[in-house]
């Protein structure tokens, strides 16, 4: 499987760069995003530039791949619906259309959230959003879309989020969580879990195309 994976710096996309990398069943990765990985791999690839929707200039590059793994988002905290949707809606759809476009055979799998909500039309902004974007991803005309809603996801291996109220809370609650996972398993994922389950359902698709924290973790089994 080759995979575009967008969003490799932030801490889902950490963790799904680092799984592909060990998979042997993974051949190549192109990483997309405003900043680099810091990674280097004979199977890593990388784009780096700030308007990550201008994929004009890319499209030869960005053609023969079986998965778009889009782990690329932003905290919705102190912004505005109008910045939220540019960064959530309209940044995603733009790349998502082009990739359609380009791989019609594609899998695409985006990092959504536990609480989307997919009537768009509640009060919590960044659901509400978060649910449009669904939808419309929905729509497009790839092999198959799915919507990866984990819950809490526990950083492993080393990886912290680019975040700093974040690696705050995480710092703080780390052994809270650990307990959590270990005595309500299906309320916490992790990392290492988000990126084998994406390269399973990647590989092999899923039954449903919204998966739950629960389904995550099911994956890898």
């Amino acid at each position: 499987m080759k995979v575009i994976l967008f969003g490799a710096s932030g801490m889902v996309g950490q963790g799904v760069l680092r799984e592909c990398l060990l998979d042997p069943e993974v051949e190549s990765v192109l990483a997309v995003g405003r900043s680099p990985s810091g990674q280097q791999h004979e199977k890593l690839r990388e784009i780096v530039r700030q308007n990550v929707a201008d994929l004009d200039s890319l499209e030869d590059r960005l053609r023969g791949y079986n998965a778009c793994f889009f782990c690329l988002g932003v905290s919705s905290a102190g912004m505005k619906e109008a910045d939220y949707r540019r960064v959530t809606y309209d940044l995603t759809l733009a790349v998502a259309r082009t990739l359609a476009r380009l791989n019609p055979d594609m899998t695409f799998i985006y990092v959504s959230g536990a609480g989307t909500d997919s009537t768009a039309r509640g009060r919590i902004m960044w659901a509400r959003v978060k649910g449009e974007t669904e939808n419309a991803l929905l729509r497009l005309p790839f092999k198959a879309v799915y919507m990866f809603r984990p819950g809490v996801i526990q950083p492993l291996h080393g990886i912290t989020s680019k975040t700093r109220l974040y690696r705050i809370l995480y710092a703080v609650a780390g052994p809270l969580i650990t307990l959590i996972k270990i005595f309500l398993p299906r309320w916490v994922t992790t990392t290492e879990q988000v990126g084998r389950a994406m390269i399973r359902v990647g590989m092999k698709g899923a039954a449903k195309p919204f998966l739950e924290n629960q389904d995550i973790n099911d994956q890898n089994r």
